[in-house]
C-alpha cells in the first residue's frame, strides 16, 4: 500500500498521507515523495492548488520514530530539509484539511499553508522538548511572530497540547468545521481558487510571504543545526529509547548544554 496517495481533480492536486495504522507518521520516503510532488506541481501549469490531508483517524503524527532513528536528518539534502524547501518555495495555494491528531511535524508543517481547516475534535501538539529536541520547519520564528512569545512558550517549552478551538484563537487555523464538512469546506476553497487568475494568486502569495519566508528559512537553518546537535545528546538518546520502550524517560542526569551534547 503506498504511503502517499495522489488524485487530480480539475486543477486541484490532492496529496493524502496513507499510513492509517501509524497515524500517518512520516517516514523519510514520505518526506521525499511529498517534496517531489510539490516541486513538480510548482512547475506544472495545470496544477493551481494543492490540498493535503490524511487518511484514517489522524492527519499526521509527526516523525515515525523508528524510521527516524535509522534515518536521522543530516545536512541540507536530508528528506526533511528537501520537504521544508519544497514547502517554503511553493508559490501556489496550499490547503490542509486536518482531523484527528496533528503532532510534531503534523503541526509545524501547517505554518506553511495558506488555508488550514481543522475538524472540531482535532488535537495539536509540538512535543519536541519532551524528546529532548527543538522546533523545526521554521516554527522557532513563526510561532513567536504570529501568536506572541508567551503563547509560543506554552506550546513549545511545555509541549502543551491544544485543541481546534484554541488553534483558531491563536490564528493557527483558518476555520474550525464539523468533521463531516471538513473535505467539502477545503474543496470549496480549492474550487474558488482555481477559478481566479492564477498569475495574480501566485504573485499575491509571494508578496505576502516574502518577508515571512525569508525569516523562516533563516530560522530553519539554525533549527537544523541545533536539531542535529540535540540528536547526539544523552537526553535525546534516552527520550527516544524510552519512547520506543514505552516507558517514562529518566532525565535525572540531564545537563543544560546548548549547541552540543
Amino acid at each position: 500500500m503506498p504511503e502517499i496517495v495522489t488524485e487530480r481533480v480539475e486543477n486541484i492536486l490532492r496529496i493524502q498521507f496513507n499510513r492509517p495504522e501509524k497515524k500517518n507518521a512520516m517516514t523519510s520516503n514520505m518526506y521525499s515523495t511529498v517534496a517531489e510532488l510539490l516541486n513538480a506541481a510548482a512547475k506544472d501549469d495545470e496544477t493551481r492548488v494543492v490540498l493535503l490531508h490524511g487518511t484514517g483517524d489522524a492527519f499526521c503524527a509527526g516523525n515515525d520514530l523508528g524510521d527516524f532513528l535509522h534515518h536521522p536528518p543530516q545536512g541540507d539534502d536530508s528528506p526533511q530539509a528537501r520537504f521544508f524547501a519544497a514547502l517554503i518555495e511553493f508559490d501556489k495555494p496550499l490547503i490542509a484539511a486536518v482531523h484527528g491528531l496533528a503532532i510534531g511535524g503534523g503541526t509545524t508543517m501547517l505554518t506553511h499553508f495558506d488555508f488550514v481547516y481543522a475538524a472540531e475534535h482535532t488535537r495539536f501538539q509540538m512535543p519536541f522538548v519532551n524528546l529532548a529536541l527543538v522546533p523545526e520547519l521554521g516554527t522557532s520564528y513563526w510561532l513567536p511572530a504570529q501568536i506572541g512569545y508567551l503563547a509560543a512558550a506554552e506550546l513549545v517549552l511545555l509541549a502543551q497540547p491544544f485543541d481546534a478551538r484554541r488553534a483558531a484563537e491563536l490564528g493557527f487555523v483558518t476555520r474550525v468545521v464539523a468533521e463531516a464538512e471538513l473535505m467539502a469546506t477545503a474543496l470549496d476553497t480549492a474550487n474558488k481558487l482555481i477559478r481566479l487568475p492564477a498569475g495574480a494568486v501566485r504573485a499575491s502569495k509571494r508578496l505576502m510571504r516574502r518577508t515571512l519566508s525569508a525569516h523562516m528559512a533563516a530560522a530553519a537553518e539554525l533549527e537544523f543545526q541545533e536539531y542535529a546537535s540535540r540528536l547526539q545528546s544523552d537526553d535525546a538518546k534516552e527520550a527516544l529509547t524510552a519512547f520506543l520502550e514505552k516507558r517514562a524517560p529518566d532525565f535525572s542526569k540531564s545537563k543544560a548544554t546548548v549547541g552540543g551534547a
